[in-house]
């Protein structure tokens, strides 16, 4: 392929929308170098790596692969950079995993084929490929294909999709139901059940939004819940269309735990009720260790996010922020709303009752 050619399809590539995390091993790093060459390569690649050496691949993995070039190894690496990517991405963005694990020419003698495998993820398909090469002198005298190529590829609906994520395959999906546009990479999560979705959830998320200044408003169902059974799809998808009437972006996640969130969403802003604020700081729901309370919070922390208060009934008062003893080193995380910003004490629980649910 000539270099005009190749341009050409790098240029093509960095002008689609689709955003990509590459785990790439091996004689992959040439081509990282060719997709990097080209202007454009910020609005395709959120990330790289090149695990090298056996040790790299082994923490990648969190394990040992039973064949360090193989199809299966290929896709382990594909799954990791989706989940990645998802984590990188703004909210909504299409993302794209890729891993490549190839046995190529080296400085030493080598038996077997040359060959490589690639697989990538998206959302709805997993595609991988395994080509076998003429063995040549090097990497670069333009290897020739031999006739054993191997390669399928897989679709995944909705249901589909959904049943990896209660099952911890990728971290979570997201809903971009919003035509709004997104200020910034930082989300302000509202974290909820939203059984069902109510005015109070809209009208919080915008108060929240207008203190943040900036960033991308969505609500945040989890689909695992730390006291009840894992949602069902249909339950799941059921309370997915009430973001749908209203034209609101929604995130299908597998955490019920906020320093787990904190990992999924780096840097954002969780929008909370002082009702799970006082529960956030009370050493009660960390084995009663005070230390550990601290130390969980500060690794939410050194993420970046932050939890946005808003005034609610705590044993049936209403409580705000500052009628809580913060730590001093966790009270820059925790900004409150003004009563006068927002207050609605009507709860979810209590609009089922009324409505004999």
């Amino acid at each position: 392929m000539t270099d005009a050619c190749i341009r050409a399809v790098v240029e093509s590539i960095h002008s689609s929308p689709t955003q990509a995390v590459l785990y790439l091993s091996g004689g992959a790093s040439l081509a990282l170098g060719l997709l990097m060459s080209v202007p454009g390569a910020s609005n395709t690649v959120l990330e790289a790596v090149l695990p090298y050496s056996r040790m790299s691949m082994i923490q990648l993995l969190a394990k040992i692969p039973a064949k360090y070039c193989s199809q299966q190894t290929a896709d382990e690496m594909a799954l990791l950079a989706y989940n990645r990517a998802l984590k990188l991405s703004s909210p909504g963005s299409p993302v794209l995993g890729v891993g490549f694990t190839g046995s190529l020419a080296t400085t030493r003698p080598k038996q077997g084929d040359h060959r490589f495998h690639l697989s990538t993820r998206t959302s709805d398909r997993h595609w991988a490929s395994t080509v076998t090469l003429s063995k040549s002198r090097s990497r670069r005298e333009g290897f020739k294909l031999l006739p054993t190529e191997d390669e399928c590829e897989r679709f995944f609906d909705e249901d589909k999709e959904l049943e990896q994520l209660i099952n911890g395959q990728i971290c979570f999906k997201v809903y971009p139901f919003s035509s709004d546009k997104s200020n910034g990479d930082r989300k302000i999560i509202l974290p909820g059940s939203f059984n069902p979705l109510h005015d109070g959830h809209l009208k919080l998320l915008e108060a929240a939004t207008s203190i943040c200044g900036d960033g991308y408003p969505c609500f945040e169902l989890s689909a695992i819940n730390a006291d009840k059974p894992p949602l069902s799809i249909p339950q799941i998808k059921e309370r997915v269309m009430q973001f749908e009437k209203i034209g609101k972006t929604v995130i299908i996640s597998n955490q019920p735990y906020f320093y787990k969130k904190a990992e999924l969403f780096p840097g954002s802003a969780f929008v909370i009720g002082a009702d799970t604020a006082v529960r956030l700081i009370n050493p009660k729901y960390y084995d009663g260790s005070y230390d550990r309370m601290i130390e969980t919070l500060s690794g939410c922390k050194r993420t970046g996010c932050t939890f946005i208060v808003a005034g609610r009934k705590v044993d049936g008062t209403f409580k705000v922020l500052e009628d809580f003893d913060v730590p001093e080193v966790l009270k820059d995380m925790f900004v409150p709303i003004p009563a006068e910003r927002f207050r609605m004490d009507i709860s979810s629980t209590e609009i089922r009752r009324s409505c004999g649910l």
